[in-house]
């Protein structure tokens, strides 16, 4: 090729790969055996000419690899890398592959659990532990270069989603940012943001897939492919993707073939699995069954892969099935490897535990190549099948979205049982977003030629909306930014409030906002420039036309205000004409379907109330509900729309105690003796009263106003009094824009003065000073900071051992998974329960003083009630009890266990550091509770 080149460009030619060479990424893309993407390139381009970046794509595309780009580049510059992660299980990951690259000298670790060579020059940790360096000014910021923020889209996050943006907002400036995300919609606004706060930051986005998706529909014994034909193979490609016909066909006759409603069986309901059963007979699709669906990806080639099912029993439940129906996807060769890697990871977890921890059922569906994944599992066994199956040595994982959350297990396929899951507050339809998260694990860069994403069919599934959720990328970046009782002490100690207000001003929660009001301000301006004109339209020659079509207002509010007086009492009239009634008056029914004659067979009174003749019948809330025979023997339940009027009986007749309304006989029986009583009986014409506006002072006192106004005598009145009401419509809506508007401009700013106020309240601060309360507060993180502090203040927990401790700080962290939870949990007795007892009482004292100061928990800001169904759990366990006691009581289980167990291991390590050193028995009690807590399942579980 380079034969058919001028001299000249040659001589280009070369020394543009000279150049090449010369730059840190030529050695760098060396390291890999595959050459990079176009968007890694760019990314680290960008990053060696010392631009921050943030690079947005897809799940599995190699995003990674520009961090990877930054820890070479601070090793080549001598400076510090830091790479943070959002949870500990990615971080151990991260850790992992990074010594491997560099050796474990260059590379620490610091998590909340561990600590590893915390000096070296490239540390992964998690964010919060960057979160809390920053604003203790920690030595290790020194000679630092570079902070990779991997999966920053957890900033969207309600819960941790704030200390992404105060990392961000903090850093020094001499610290370039690589921003990692997965595909988010609004990537540009999020750039806009981070060029605002960081300086010069480049955004690349790659929406393309490494490995194409295939989008599937399984339904009965058939594999149907969503589209008709995959033209961008789950990307944005420029291609129309239709739905399948065959699908759309199949599923309109699915729905045509009507079910029976009259399934009766001798009286009795058909059982759902019988129902089911003649389903499947009738029906040509139907739901497989979970190990039905894994054997047909097995014969089509398309494992490993992962179901998701959006609940930890479905997912052990489905292990189980598999298991019974005789699956088995390893042969005797890979069963044994896998036996030897589980025994060699799980050989310090002692024997009386690994029956407790269910560890033979779950090695015998690893030695099968089947396994469960979610958060309830022990860290230890979540980590061996998260190792077997990017072996190759379980094939199938049946996992809650939580995997979805950056842990590297790509597989070939992706099922999704279901579309709609369970948000903690209702179920809810999965979004755009999430189905693209959770397909996106599909296709593993490298080893497959395609991913597969798999849906199985539920009877009412419209393929038009699974396709627009698959082929929709909407997933903005949505700030979850506010301030806490910690950051204002914390920032004021740093910065003065005015410096530290301008800081929150800075957030990306206040730049969406004031981003949003852009838009609502040019409307208000075209709304002025249309008043303006209105104005001009409803001028009169005669007079000040603003003022009478005032007058004109205030008359018409007041009619309708009489008006709706009037409706009112009619309806208190008719209701308590109602309350009158009894069986076997006979009455006019004014209006509606059932108008005319009706015999009254059951007052239908309301809730606790009866018309003084001792009659109740069946109650009712909103009004009384008589229940009528009419003339033409319907028997129904009235409501009170039907009597716009007071409605009396014209005439009385006896109902036989033998009437039965379900008897067409007996209705018609009572009909014609209806008939033949009061068939007769003209209803009297009910007579309108007088108008309350006829003699309303007010009302007179406006039309005599307009009557004099000189405006009243304009021949074009009425054209201008239309102008006048667009005019006062339009002034109306721009009111509104501007009330939001002023709600949206410095709202965290708001919020932080507000907080800040409550702390001088409790002499936390005093002016930009930070009082001694303020600086226990400031090594304080959590979601109870306040609370936390407000109890080693008080002196709550002076004098508890360090298991009533424990049981105590339990209560700061712990929140139940069923909030609702009626039974009063357990607890230690004795001094422990009277310091939870006060514990309760200061946050109803805090929960006060927030409603007085306008802090709304419903924002995000505030202090939650500390939750207690922890307490006797790790009170047992820090008292030395057994495991299996341990779960058996607290029902819970044990990667929960161990969870909880490590956050109240976290907060008990800042009370150690937080509380009074003078007198106080709080702080030894506390690392002694530490090592009381961090013992047996809990100390050898790595990531919690």
């Amino acid at each position: 090729m380079t034969e058919d080149l001028s001299p000249a460009e040659r001589y280009q030619a070369s020394r543009t790969r000279a150049a090449e060479l010369a730059t840190a990424l030529a050695p760098f893309r060396e390291m890999y055996e595959f050459d990079l993407d176009p968007y890694q390139i760019e990314a680290c381009e960008a990053l060696e000419a010392g631009k921050g970046v943030l690079v947005a794509a897809p799940t599995g595309s190699g995003k990674t690899i520009v961090g990877e780009f930054a820890v070479h580049l601070a090793l080549e510059q001598g400076r510090k890398c830091f790479y943070t992660t959002p949870i500990k299980a990615l971080s151990n990951q991260k850790f992992a592959d990074l010594v491997k690259r560099y050796g474990p000298d260059k590379v620490g670790l610091l998590t909340g659990d561990n600590s590893v060579n915390g000096d070296a020059p490239v540390v992964v940790m998690t964010t919060e532990v960057l979160r809390n360096m920053l604003y203790a000014g920690s030595q290790a910021l020194r000679g630092l270069g570079y902070v990779v923020m991997d999966e920053v889209h957890y900033l969207s996050d309600r819960f941790r989603g704030a200390v992404w943006e105060e990392v961000i907002i903090h850093l020094p400036d001499s610290v370039t940012l690589v921003s990692l995300s997965a595909t988010v919609s609004n990537a540009e606004e999020f750039g806009d943001w981070l060029d605002t706060v960081r300086g010069d930051t480049q955004v690349i986005v790659s929406e393309h897939r490494p490995v194409p998706l295939w989008q599937h529909v399984l339904a009965g014994r058939r594999m149907y492919d969503l589209f008709e034909e995959e033209t961008d193979h789950g990307g944005r490609g420029a291609g129309r993707r239709e739905v399948n016909p065959d699908l759309v066909r199949l599923v309109r006759m699915e729905n045509q073939r009507a079910y029976n409603p009259r399934e009766r069986r001798r009286g009795k309901m058909i059982r759902e699995a019988d129902r089911e059963r003649e389903r499947r007979q009738r029906s040509r699709i139907w739901t497989p069954a979970r190990p039905e669906v894994i054997d047909r990806l097995d014969a089509e080639g398309l494992l490993p892969a992962i179901t998701f099912i959006f609940s930890r029993a479905g997912c052990e439940a489905a292990v189980q099935q598999c298991l019974h129906a005789g699956l088995r996807l390893n042969d005797e060769g890979k069963r044994r490897l896998v036996r030897e890697i589980v025994e060699e990871r799980t050989s310090s977890i002692p024997g009386e535990d690994l029956h407790v921890l269910g560890y033979y059922e779950w090695l015998e569906g690893l030695e099968r190549g089947i396994a469960a994944h979610h958060a309830g599992m022990l860290p230890t066994f979540k980590e061996v099948v998260e190792e077997l199956f990017v072996r190759g040595l379980v094939k199938a994982v049946f996992a809650t979205e939580t995997l979805a959350l950056g842990i590297n297990m790509p597989a070939r396929s992706v099922v999704l049982e279901k579309l709609v899951k369970w948000n903690g507050e209702q179920h809810a339809d999965v979004t755009p977003g999430e189905y693209t998260q959770l397909t996106g694990r599909a296709g593993r860069r490298g080893i497959d030629v395609e991913g597969h994403a798999v849906v199985l069919w539920q009877r009412g599934m419209d393929p038009g909306a699974l396709a627009g959720l698959a082929g929709t990328r909407t997933y903005p970046l949505r700030s979850s930014f506010r301030p806490s009782y910690n950051m204002a002490v914390n920032l004021v100690q740093q910065f003065g409030r005015h410096r530290s207000r301008e800081l929150l001003e800075t957030s990306f929660a206040q730049f969406q906002a004031d981003r949003s009001v852009v838009g609502i301000s040019r409307q208000v301006q075209r709304n002025e420039e249309g008043l303006e004109g209105y104005r001009e339209s409803m001028t009169c020659h005669l007079g000040d036309f603003e003022e009478y079509a005032r007058l004109r207002r205030e008359l018409k509010d007041r009619e309708t205000e009489l008006a709706k007086q009037g409706a009112s009492q009619r309806r208190a009239a008719a209701a308590a004409s109602l309350e009158k009634l009894k069986p076997g008056d006979v009455i006019h029914v004014p209006t509606g379907k059932y108008a005319g004659l009706a015999l009254v067979l059951d007052p239908g009174l309301p809730a606790g109330r009866t018309n003084g003749h001792g009659h109740r019948g069946l109650e009712y809330h909103d009004g009384p509900r008589p229940l009528v025979l009419t003339a033409e023997r319907q028997v129904k339940r009235l409501a009170p729309i039907d009597f716009p009027v007071p409605v009396e009986a014209v005439e009385r007749m006896r109902v036989p105690k033998s009437f039965n309304p379900r008897s067409p006989q007996s209705r018609r029986d009572l009909a014609s003796a209806l008939r033949t009583k009061a068939g007769h009986i003209v209803p009297e014409r009910h007579r309108k009263g007088r108008s309350a506006a006829a003699d309303d002072r007010e009302i007179a006192h406006y039309r005599a106003e307009l009557r004099a106004h000189p405006c009243h005598g304009c021949d074009e009145r009425e054209d201008h009094a239309r102008w006048a009401e667009r005019y006062h419509r339009l002034q109306r809506d721009t009111r509104q824009l501007e009330r939001r508007i002023e709600g949206r401009t410095n709202t965290i700013a708001r919020t932080f003065d507000r907080i800040v106020a409550l702390l001088t309240e409790l002499d936390y601060l005093r002016g930009n000073e930070v009082t001694e309360h303020g600086r226990r507060l400031a090594r304080l993180y959590g979601e109870l900071d306040l609370l936390a502090s407000e109890c080693l203040r008080a002196g709550v927990w002076e004098g508890l051992n360090p298991a009533e401790l424990a049981a105590c700080v339990s209560a700061l962290v712990y929140e139940a998974r069923q909030a609702d939870d009626a039974v009063a949990p357990k607890l230690p007795s004795g001094p422990a329960k009277t310091a939870m007892g006060e514990m309760v009482r200061i946050w109803g004292r805090l929960d006060a003083l927030e409603e007085e100061f306008k802090i709304n928990q419903a924002e995000g800001v505030g202090q939650r009630e500390p939750d207690l169904g922890f307490a006797w759990a790790v009170y047992m366990w820090a008292s030395g009890r057994t495991l299996d006691e341990v779960l058996r009581e607290a029902e819970m289980p044990a990667g929960d266990f161990v969870r909880w167990c490590k956050q109240v291991i976290d907060v008990l390590g800042q009370i150690a550091a937080a509380a009074p050193r003078d007198g106080s028995s709080v702080a030894r009690s506390a690392r002694k509770a530490v090592e009381a807590v961090l013992r047996g399942v809990v100390a050898y579980s790595s990531v919690g």
